[in-house]
């Protein structure tokens, strides 16, 4: 996949493009409907395939105090967009220029003059140009004239009754329920972190766990621990992770990604970009009266995470 940052990035000569066009937080499964949809187009007509998105999410700058988290980064949402296999992904910077653009010159300059759009698929709330002026209709209009046919894809509900949303995951994964986010997603929740080094009691329980810095990229999932995966420059690892402050120990930061791999004994993590990706949450955060129930309570999480992962004989 080619990645194109701004709008001067793109090529002069840039192909005829089915695109589509949205904030993409998740890279979910409604977007990866979205995203199959215009590859299918473009295949069919002799297209390139192109993903057009925001560094951040329009309301960071619009409106900070209404702003969502975000369930990705801008970098593992390019990352994700990638493995769906489009052409291109055209990352827009969400700054005051463009947030003010009026929605005919949004799409003049955007899909007319530098992707030379021909389908432009879109969710049927699109919403684009200054004050979100733009709509599905006014859409359709501008590409009676510039020459691009509007498709609207319709909402993935793989329950029959909610569609997939980022909203509906990012509730799932504050209750913990980062099995069911990871369905809605079509892949794993994932954290993506340095590993910085800790208060090492981990190791002193017999435990090391790799710790992720504070400023890592992704929506970490509510306190407690999971079964998961470490994954470090194309190696994955089996690991029970820790989410949350640690309450039988004063003083720990909240929200503190801790993951243990199981069986590893020399694995030298430390300033090294990580993914911890949750798979089933074993239980909540709980304060213990001492270090030895805690360690009952580890080795018990950790024979936890082995069947759940596959992993029920050690090395």
């Amino acid at each position: 996949m080619k990645t194109l940052y701004g709008i001067d990035s793109v090529p002069s000569a840039w192909p005829a493009s089915a695109v589509s066009i949205g904030k993409f937080d998740g890279v979910h499964a409604g977007h990866r409907a979205v995203i199959a949809e215009l590859k299918a187009i473009a295949e069919r007509e002799q297209l390139a395939a192109v993903v057009v998105t925001f560094d951040r999410h329009p309301l960071a700058l619009l409106s900070p105090a209404n702003c969502p988290s975000t369930l990705v980064s801008a970098q593992q949402k390019l990352n994700l967009i990638a493995e769906t296999g489009v052409d291109a992904t055209l990352l827009l910077e969400f700054n005051h220029a463009l947030s003010s653009l009026p929605p005919r010159e949004f799409i003049e300059r955007i899909l007319v003059t530098a992707l030379h759009a021909r389908f432009v698929l879109v969710g049927r709330d699109f919403r684009f140009g200054a004050g979100g002026a733009g709509d599905v209709a006014l859409l359709r209009d501008l590409g009676a004239e510039f020459g691009y046919e509007v498709s609207l894809i319709d909402d993935v509900k793989p329950d029959g009754q909610r569609r997939v949303s980022s909203t509906w995951i990012r509730e799932l994964l504050g209750n913990g329920a980062v099995a069911e986010a990871g369905r809605l997603l079509g892949h794993l929740p994932t954290v993506r972190g340095v590993v910085v080094h800790g208060a090492a009691r981990g190791r002193e329980l017999g435990f090391p766990t790799a710790n992720l810095s504070a400023d890592s990229d992704g929506l970490i999932p509510a306190d407690g621990v999971y079964a998961g995966w470490l994954s470090d420059a194309g190696s994955r690892y089996p690991a029970a992770i820790s989410v949350g402050n640690n309450p039988t120990f004063d003083g720990v930061a909240q929200k503190q990604v801790e993951a243990y791999v199981l069986d590893e004994v020399d694995l030298d993590l430390y300033d090294h970009a990580v993914d911890v990706a949750f798979v089933e949450r074993i239980r909540g955060m709980v304060a213990y009266s001492g270090i030895d129930p805690l360690i009952e309570q580890i080795r018990d999480d950790v024979a936890r995470v082995r069947v759940i992962l596959g992993r029920e004989s050690s090395r």
